[in-house]
């Protein structure tokens, strides 16, 4: 019975793809974002209320609202704006390299290819290169997100992680290196061929369907609402202003940019000791 009821889910999703792939058709998702984030900090150095402020600080800042204004084959996506400014607690205060709202992604999948737009420490770069290969496995199990019927795809690799955390690193006043290992993590994809398009947030393409619900093991990335055929006619253009450069090549920008911030803002005299920050990310 269950078989059939797929077969039969199946069927109807290929009925609307045929509808809707004889429209040369625009969209809007919106998506929003939720990313596990524990901080645990140096309890004789730092008051409980302290660190409580700082830990909501964190959970606030990997909620994010983004929109995607796709066509068949190209996509924009880009965070929302908000009001809310970078706040300190606890002596400390987040710095963060990409510029938010004023990002953009560009994605060509039928070439697979990405522009991205970034503002980083106060200069605009155009990063482009090639979208990532996903080997998704696509699965049997379905469930429903709003009216779309979506089924299940995962895609597992291998990272490099913190021996001694789960998907976590330590901000630490010393030059030791942490002892690195390999962890096997499994990306699950929830996509809806009602929509026949191969793409969805962030980077994510490669399914016979736009992605509603994507999870890494720390992030979660779901669309809660989505506009077909907008009465305005959608621009999906790529980006242009900034410098060109590689994601090696931007990789490289910000890594050293870190180390001289790090440089920086070490105390003369230290390379050791102090304050202790721990923050664990997806677990």
């Amino acid at each position: 019975m269950k078989n059939i009821l797929i077969n039969l889910s199946v069927v109807m999703s290929m009925l609307v793809i045929s509808s809707v792939s004889a429209q040369d058709f625009q969209g809007i998702a919106t998506y929003k974002s939720h990313r596990k984030v524990s901080i645990k900090m140096d309890s004789t150095k730092v008051t409980s209320a302290m660190e409580k402020q700082m830990q909501e600080m964190l959970n606030k800042q990997f909620q994010k609202t983004y929109k995607l204004a796709f066509s068949k084959e190209m996509s924009i996506y880009k965070e929302e704006e908000t009001l809310d400014a970078p706040q300190a607690g606890g002596g400390m205060m987040f710095t963060s390299f990409g510029g938010g709202g004023s990002d953009v992604l560009f994605k060509d999948t039928k070439n697979l290819e990405f522009t991205s737009q970034k503002e980083t420490m106060g200069k605009i770069f155009l990063i482009q290169d090639s979208l990532p290969n996903y080997n998704w496995k696509l699965e049997k199990e379905t469930k429903n997100i709003g009216e779309y019927t979506c089924f299940k795809a995962t895609y597992t690799q291998e990272i490099e992680v913190p021996k001694n955390n789960n998907l976590s690193f330590s901000v630490v006043e010393s030059d030791d290196e942490p002892e690195m290992t390999t962890k096997e993590i499994v990306t699950t994809a929830w996509y809806t061929p009602q929509i026949p398009v191969s793409n969805g947030p962030g980077k994510y393409q490669g399914l016979p369907g736009l992605i509603l619900e994507i999870n890494d093991g720390s992030q979660t990335i779901i669309c809660t609402s989505i506009v077909l055929n907008p009465t305005d006619k959608l621009e999906i253009k790529a980006p242009t202003k900034g410098k060109r450069v590689s994601q090696t090549e931007y990789k490289v920008l910000v890594d050293k940019r870190l180390q001289e911030m790090q440089e920086q803002n070490r105390p003369a005299g230290r390379s050791g000791g102090g304050e202790h920050i721990e923050i664990r990310i997806g677990g």
